[in-house]
């Protein structure tokens, strides 16, 4: 399975392939974003499967240089997929998750429904 382009409630959308290769850094981000560009994507659906361990553990800073770069490019990430394992491990990661899908730029969601949800949500205003 290769990246998919879909527009959910007239919204563009990239979603990634879940057996495509790990994004590991600053750089991934900045590559992955790169790709949209062409395409007016706005939001870019990263499942679970495509991050290290490491992206959930607050303490190795790389979520937050990852999503900064999805700031800086103003476009908007969502993790796709199942991260409760990582929230009962650690309550500065369940806050981080809590406080950021308050927000409109960047989402932790368990599956493409709830995505599709809050998509429409926002386009109802």
């Amino acid at each position: 399975m290769s990246d998919t382009l879909k527009t959910i409630h007239g919204v563009q959308v990239l979603i990634c392939a879940p057996e495509g290769e790990k994004l590991r850094s600053e750089q991934n981000a900045v590559e992955l974003i790169g790709e949209t560009f062409q395409q007016g994507v706005e939001w870019i659906i990263v499942p679970v499967e495509r991050l290290e361990d490491d992206f959930f553990q607050l303490k190795t800073r790389l979520a937050g240089h990852f999503i900064q770069k999805f700031v800086t490019y103003r476009r908007h990430l969502v993790i796709l997929g199942d991260i409760s394992g990582y929230i009962a491990q650690s309550r500065a990661f369940n806050d981080y998750v809590y406080e950021t899908n308050r927000g409109n730029d960047v989402w932790f969601l368990p599956n493409m429904q709830a995505l599709e949800d809050r998509l429409k949500r926002i386009q109802q205003g």
